[in-house]
């Protein structure tokens, strides 16, 4: 788990995050969005530990990591899983050589040992008879995939994927989500996805924290987002005209749903139905 406790966050005269506190909780997707400069990318790296705070507190398990001393930040960093946006594969590096990169420099295990661990995760990812091919001989898809194996190579507690989708068609898209997802509560790892897509948003987000004007505006789940009465929050998720009507059909179908007149046990609560 990894809570924020009134993080604040300036450069000079502007500040960029005003008493943020928020819990990340292990086992789920926790999602941060917003829109463009609204503080979600330098609360992202303040979780890191790229950035400190002006104020506050950033707890692992309830240590502070302001407080950590060089061999438990150490320690801490060895538990962390990093996916970037652009999955930042070595070119020079083939497919296993870039996923057995962690391996070979936090780890003393033997040459076998890294192999073995290498194909485990190549497979958990579903990347198959590519170990010796080099990132510009596959698809930006497969590319993500050999990033996200690579991040979770040593076992992580904690994985940050920063626009993980970025540069994907939707399709791949899907996968990559379902791949986190699945990765993440298999592994009960405490992950954080900094995200504009709205896919991820209403199929991943277990836990979303909307970001805006470097305040925490809205915290909740994907289901709870389609019911929300926050403009700002509407106006980012639901800006076109079709997910507005998709939202208001939603409300719609779950009120409706709600109203039904039942005889017997009360029914188990209703699944999201309409577009969501």
């Amino acid at each position: 788990m990894i809570e924020l406790k009134d993080v604040r966050k300036s450069f000079g005269d502007k500040t960029v995050l005003h008493s943020i506190s928020a819990i990340m909780e292990p086992g789920k997707n926790n999602l941060i969005i917003g829109t463009s400069g609204s503080g979600k990318t330098v609360m992202m790296k303040i979780m890191i530990g790229l950035m400190s705070v002006d104020s506050g507190q950033v707890l692992y398990e309830g240590n502070d990591i302001a407080r950590m001393s060089d061999d438990d930040l150490k320690k801490l960093r060895n538990q962390i899983g990093m996916l970037f946006q652009g999955s930042a594969l070595f070119d020079s590096k083939t497919v296993e050589q870039n996923v057995m990169f962690p391996l070979d420099m936090f780890t003393n295990k033997t040459r076998r040992e890294k192999i073995r661990r290498v194909n485990e995760v190549l497979d958990r990812v579903n990347i198959k008879e590519a170990n010796r091919k080099f990132p510009a001989e596959i698809s930006g898809g497969m590319k993500k995939r050999v990033a996200l194996a690579r991040a979770i190579v040593l076992n992580p507690k904690y994985l940050f994927c920063d626009e993980p989708n970025s540069g994907l068609d939707p399709q791949t898209s899907l996968v990559i989500d379902k791949l986190i997802t699945e990765i993440t509560k298999e592994f009960n790892i405490t992950t954080v996805i900094n995200t504009h897509d709205m896919n991820t948003v209403m199929e991943s987000g277990d836990h979303i924290v909307y970001m805006h004007q470097g305040r925490k505006r809205w915290e909740g789940s994907s289901h709870e987002i389609v019911f929300s009465e926050d403009k700002d929050l509407n106006a980012f998720i639901f800006a076109s005209e079709f997910l507005q009507k998709a939202k208001e059909m939603t409300v719609l179908e779950e009120q409706a749903q709600a109203n039904v007149p039942t005889q017997g046990p009360a029914p188990a609560k209703p699944k999201r139905r309409g577009i969501f």
